[in-house]
This record gives C-alpha cells, sequence and structure tokens, in this order.
C-alpha cells in the first residue's frame, strides 16, 4: 500500500489524486490521506481514502485567522499566518502517522512534513510531491516572491529560504512535540526535510509544467518535474441544459471564478464588479461560485461550481484568483488568463503569466475595479495573448507529469 499525505482545499487535493490514479494504473494500492470533508470527494475518482477526524470544522479554527490566510498578500503576512496556524497542527498528526503504518511507502505534500519521519521510523521509502517548484535554485525567485522583488543572488535565496521556512514552521512543533511523546526523543537528524530527497529511494516531485517554469539545471538529479499532475474525469460532465443552450447562443463568453477565495468572506460585491466588467469589455460571461447578482443581462449567466477540464476549453478567456490548480488547467486549456491575486503564491501565478505572454498584467484585489478588469479582458483576448496561450496550451498537452512521475514512484519501490 501506497499512502499519500496531503492537506488543504479541493483544488490542493487534486493533483494528488492525479497521481494516485496513475499509480492504481500500473497495479499500485493506493490511499489518500486527508479531511474527512473531502472523503467523498476523493473516492468520486476510485481512489481509497484514510480520512483523519481533524479538519477545519472539528478543529474550530478561528474564521479571521482563515481570512488572514487567504489575504496574505506579502511575505511577512504569510509569515505572521503561517505561524498562527501551526498550534493546529497537533491534532492532526496522531492521524498521520496512524495512516503511515503498514504502507510500503509514503507520499507527502510540504505541509504534512510528518511523512519523512514516519517513513525514516518504518524504513520505508518517502517521497516529496510538491504542488510547485520549491527547491533551492540560482535560476529564478521561489513563487512567494516571484514578481514582487527584483530577481538577483540575494533575493533568490531569501525567496527558498522563506518558502521552505514557512512550510516547515508550519508543521514542526507538532511533528516534534508528537515524535517526542511517542518515542521520548526525536530522531538524530531532525530538522527540514526537503532538500534532503537526493536518492532514488527518497525522490521529490514537482508538479508544474516546464514550459512553465523550467526546471532547474542546478536541482538534484533525483528532483523530478515532467509536467503539470491533471485528474482524469471518471465520468463526461454533462451541464445544466441553462448552461449548454448559453454556450450555443454567441461567441464564447468569458470565464470569472475565484475558488476558495470567495468562501473566506463576504463577495456580494465582487460577483457584481465582475457582472459590470464583462458588459463593459463588450463580450459574453460565466460568474462562477458568487451566486447571482441582480438584474444580469442575457448576455451573462451565474453558475456554481464545475469542472474546469471541461469548462475552460469552451471559454474564450478565464479570470481567477491564481491558485496553482486553477492556473494549470487555464493555460492547459489554451486561453488567455486574467489573474486577480488575493494571497500568497497567487502572485506568482499571475506574474508569471503576464511573463509568459499569455495573460493580463496581474491586478490584485485590493486594485480591482470593474474597469481595470473591462481592460484586463480586452487585453486578454488580444490576438497576439490568444495566439500566445493556445501555443503554451499545446505544449502542456505534450508533458504527461503525473504518469512520468508514477513511474518514479513504482522504480523506488522496485530499485
Amino acid at each position: 500500500m501506497i499512502t499519500i499525505l496531503c492537506a488543504g482545499s479541493r483544488g490542493d487535493f487534486q493533483p494528488y489524486i492525479a497521481l494516485a490514479q496513475q499509480l492504481k494504473k500500473l497495479g499500485k494500492d493506493v490511499r489518500i490521506t486527508g479531511s474527512k470533508s473531502f472523503e467523498g470527494f476523493i473516492r468520486s475518482y476510485g481512489i481509497d481514502v484514510y480520512p483523519i477526524a481533524a479538519d477545519i470544522a472539528t478543529l474550530k479554527i478561528d474564521p479571521k485567522l482563515l481570512k488572514d490566510a487567504g489575504s496574505s498578500d506579502n511575505p511577512l503576512k504569510m509569515l505572521l499566518t503561517f505561524n498562527k496556524m501551526k498550534k493546529y497542527g497537533i491534532y492532526m498528526v496522531n492521524d498521520y502517522y496512524s495512516a503511515c503504518e503498514g504502507s510500503e511507502l509514503i507520499i507527502y505534500h510540504p505541509g504534512c512534513t510528518i511523512g519523512y519521519f514516519a517513513a525514516q521510523k518504518f524504513g520505508i521509502p518517502s517521497v516529496l510531491a510538491s504542488p510547485f517548484p520549491m527547491h533551492k535554485t540560482k535560476e529564478y525567485l521561489s513563487v512567494v516572491m516571484y514578481g514582487k522583488t527584483k530577481s538577483n543572488a540575494v533575493t533568490k535565496k531569501l525567496s527558498y529560504a522563506l518558502i521552505q521556512g514557512m512550510l516547515w514552521m508550519a508543521s514542526k512543533s507538532s511533528v516534534e512535540g508528537f515524535l517526542k511523546e511517542k518515542f521520548c526523543k526525536l530522531p538524530d537528524n531532525f530538522g527540514c526535510p526537503f532538500e534532503k530527497h537526493t536518492d532514488k529511494k527518497h525522490p521529490a516531485l514537482v508538479s508544474c509544467s516546464n514550459f512553465v517554469f523550467k526546471r532547474p539545471d542546478d536541482w538534484n538529479k533525483n528532483i523530478h518535474q515532467s509536467g503539470y499532475w491533471f485528474v482524469e474525469e471518471p465520468h463526461e460532465y454533462t451541464p445544466s441544459h441553462e448552461l449548454a443552450d448559453f454556450l450555443k447562443a454567441g461567441e464564447k463568453p468569458v470565464y470569472v471564478g475565484f475558488g476558495s477565495m470567495t468562501s473566506l468572506d463576504k463577495h456580494g460585491d465582487l460577483a457584481k464588479m465582475a457582472a459590470e466588467a464583462i458588459v463593459k469589455s463588450g463580450k459574453r460571461g460565466i460568474i462562477c461560485g458568487m451566486g447571482k447578482p441582480a438584474n444580469l443581462p442575457k448576455s451573462i449567466i451565474a453558475i456554481d461550481s464545475i469542472p474546469h477540464t471541461w469548462l475552460f476549453e469552451r471559454v474564450s478567456a478565464v479570470c481567477h484568483h491564481g491558485g496553482a490548480g486553477t492556473t494549470a488547467a487555464g493555460f492547459k486549456a489554451g486561453v488567455p488568463s486574467i489573474i486577480v491575486p488575493f494571497s500568497n503564491d497567487q502572485f506568482a501565478w499571475a506574474h508569471r503569466s503576464y511573463d509568459l505572454g499569455v495573460g493580463a498584467k496581474p491586478i490584485p484585489k485590493k486594485e480591482l475595479s470593474s474597469d481595470r478588469l473591462a481592460d484586463a479582458i480586452k487585453f486578454a483576448l488580444s490576438d497576439k495573448i490568444v495566439a500566445n496561450a493556445r501555443s503554451l496550451g499545446k505544449k502542456i498537452a505534450s508533458e504527461n507529469g503525473a504518469v512520468e512521475c508514477a513511474k518514479i514512484i513504482v522504480e523506488c519501490l522496485e530499485g
């Protein structure tokens, strides 16, 4: 049994579900460990689940803290928020460790470092699987500072110390407390494990396209990046009659949706602003996950959640918050991006989209207005940006990230 330790929101689980799907195809038994609130979602893809009891609801995490986490728009705010969140981790570590028992290999999200130490205790391989590049390199800034500061030797070094330090800080105290209580001492090499994945029994995997951030030449050879990990939907999505009719009624619409960001606080103004921007741009539009503003014109439809893999190929451009998974889905669809970053690594994906010439200039949430969004839509739909986005989509389609990384994991067991 291969056990994958994961944490985060629905979008955070999807790359790991993709990895699990490919491992199953290679004949491996695999399960994902995560919050019980995602059990049904994970099982819908045919993947076994080891649910942990502790989650946002049962831990009664301060709503203000969650809001702060969703609006950390600079490295200092991120650091402070991660420091406050770490106290909740101790309630999850015991369940994560129990999930590792009886496994032949552990794959862990960088927010679940207990996986590294559990594998060490059980004498089995561990694999760090990251949803973004996070290993030290001299080639570019990490995703917590990319686009926010000038790139030079000092800032690049600092940016990786920052991203690894924040992720380690989020779990260190809980892992340390658990190991001391269970074994009465810490392992001799106790410390941040991310740069310790340097051999075939302890590789690191990254879900990212080499056409978005090229794999750095100065990485250890056992850090593998072969493309994004995209899930394979178990069933063909069937849209509502209303949505199907809308899509057929005219030119491809612009998609606007901000995912989990809109669940952190009331954003009634966001839906209204999006509708106004679409009208000002002269385009048709789809507003997703923000309710239905009053007096919507016939050129705009409001919908709830929908598979990005299905919808993004049917729209002219995608406007979103810049989550790593949503960004990847937009890039793969080959359509221009308009990214409105709210927090954390979202700013990096927004700036990268612009730097690659496949999207509009980032509009931070604090600076968003209907006029600015309308202008960004017009810019994104210019011929050059449309052509660049289409080209990038074709390149990303040539990669098989989840397939290649699953093979690395199997080789890790067989070698």
